[in-house]
């Protein structure tokens, strides 16, 4: 007979970069049963630097800075800036967790935000073919590559936002997961959470315009 005072026990997995997709509960649950810590650092720091690719297309940085420089910039400052996010976003995704009723600490929650990110860390394999296919043109206001293939482009784009979005949902599965919860609860977790940074900025700027 099994022990009710036990929980049952979740089986190993043994390529969490590879589970974490379909599986994303179990996955992260082995994850905090063997090392919560593991390679949490690396994936904040490669979905960082996914994230600042994209932010420096949007900002058309290659017009200020040389192609290799772009890079440079994005892969410095995209690591500091996700495993910085990493600590803010677990911190306030485990208070606003503690609220609704969830039992994890900081350290599962860190592990359940980053691996969340495998999709998007691996989102960046696509960069391989679009420097090779479209190279400055990426990150400049001119681009008559980008506009000669802006089928191909999209493409890229959309593969890139279907990840994006997929790891928004492995995201709620294993914050839920870590907090002992559903899905659903884990979206009013992080609505909670967006709200404890924004409202209060949002307030204050409201403020400086009615003192103008």
């Amino acid at each position: 007979m099994t022990d009710p005072t036990h929980a049952p026990v979740v089986p190993e997995v043994a390529n969490p970069w590879r589970a974490m997709w379909l599986r994303p509960r179990q996955t992260i649950q082995s994850i905090v049963d063997r090392d919560p810590t593991q390679s949490v650092l690396l994936l904040a720091a490669l979905s960082g630097f996914s994230q600042t690719l994209d932010r420096a297309t949007a900002n058309n940085s290659g017009d200020v800075f040389s192609l290799p420089g772009v890079l440079l910039l994005c892969l410095v400052g995209g690591a500091i800036s996700g495993i910085v996010g990493l600590y803010v976003a677990g911190f306030l995704l485990r208070v606003a967790g503690r609220w609704l009723g969830g039992t994890a600490d900081s350290v599962q929650v860190r592990a359940a935000v980053a691996w969340s990110a495998v999709p998007v860390a691996w989102s960046l394999l696509l960069w391989v073919p679009q420097l090779l296919i479209f190279g400055s043109d990426l990150f400049t206001r001119h681009a008559p590559r980008i506009d000669a293939y802006w089928w191909l482009y999209l493409a890229f784009v959309a593969v890139e936002v279907i990840l994006a979005i997929w790891s928004v949902v492995l995201l709620l599965k294993a914050l839920g997961q870590v907090h002992g919860f559903s899905a659903w609860r884990a979206l009013g977790t992080a609505v909670i959470a967006f709200a404890l940074v924004f409202v209060p900025i949002a307030l204050l700027v409201l403020a400086l315009f009615a003192l103008r």
